[in-house]
C-alpha cells in the first residue's frame, strides 16, 4: 500500500508538472535475497500503478541498512539496492546490545569518568565511530566496490549531531538527515566540515534531508 501510494502521487505530480523522484526505502534488511524479493514486489506495484495512470516515473529503491549483519554482507546488497540509508539508532542498539527505552538506568555510568567512563559519550546521541562508525565504514567501503556512484546517507537524529555529521563528510556520505529544528546546527557541522577537509573536485557537499 505505501508503494502504491507513494507512485500514485508521484503519478499525479507529474501529470501536473511538478518534478518528483520518488525513493523508495526498504528497512531491516539482512540478505540482498530478502532485499531482491521486496524489490521485485515494490516495482510490480510501481509498473502496475504507472500503467493504471499512463505516465511513466523514474525511481529508486534503496534499504536502511540498520542490521550489523547488512553492514558487513553490503557488497552483495548493493548489487540490488539503488542507494543505502544508514539507521543510526537501531545500528547503534543492536550494534552495542543497548536499548535505547532502556539506556537511560546505566548509560549514564557508562559516559561518566568518575564511574566507569567507558563510553566517551552517549552513543544515542553522538555516533560511536569506533564501533558502529567502524561498520558503517565497512559497509560503505563493500557498497562502493560494487557500485561506485551508490547514495549514502544516515537517517536518525545522529544527523543533526556535529561530530556524526563530520564522520560522514569525512568518509564521503552523499547526506544525513535530521529533524527540522537540528537544521541550523547539521548545516553549520557541515560547513565546518568541508573547511576542515574539503571534498575532492566532482564531489557534492554533504547535503541535508529532513525528518518530519
Amino acid at each position: 500500500m505505501q508503494v502504491r501510494a507513494i507512485i500514485e502521487a508521484a503519478c499525479e505530480c507529474q501529470k501536473k508538472s511538478i518534478k518528483v523522484f520518488p525513493e523508495i526505502m526498504l528497512p531491516l534488511i539482512i540478505d540482498v535475497k530478502e532485499l531482491k524479493i521486496l524489490a521485485d514486489k515494490a516495482r510490480a506495484v510501481a509498473a502496475e500503478v504507472m500503467k493504471e495512470q499512463n505516465t511513466n516515473i523514474k525511481y529508486l529503491i534503496g534499504t536502511m541498512i540498520e542490521v550489523p549483519r547488512a553492514a558487513l554482507l553490503a557488497d552483495q546488497i548493493a548489487e540490488v539496492a539503488d542507494f543505502f540509508s544508514f539507521g543510526t539508532n537501531d545500528l547503534t542498539q543492536m550494534t552495542l546490545g543497548m536499548s535505547r527505552d532502556d539506556a537511560g538506568r546505566f548509560l549514564p555510568d557508562y559516559v561518566d569518568e568518575k564511574k566507569t567512563g567507558i563510553l566517551a559519550s552517549d552513543p544515542f546521541q553522538s555516533l560511536d565511530q569506533d564501533g558502529v562508525g567502524f561498520l558503517m565504514r565497512i559497509a560503505l567501503l563493500k557498497g562502493r566496490s560494487k557500485k561506485k556512484d551508490l547514495k549514502v546517507g544516515i537517517c536518525g537524529e545522529h544527523g543533526g549531531d556535529p561530530s556524526s555529521v563530520e564522520f560522514c563528510h569525512m568518509n564521503n556520505f552523499d547526506y544525513v538527515s535530521c529533524s527540522p529544528f537540528r537544521v541550523p546546527i547539521a548545516r553549520l557541522a557541515a560547513a565546518q566540515a568541508e573547511i576542515k577537509k574539503p571534498r575532492p573536485k566532482g564531489n557534492h557537499q554533504i547535503k541535508l534531508k529532513l525528518i518530519e
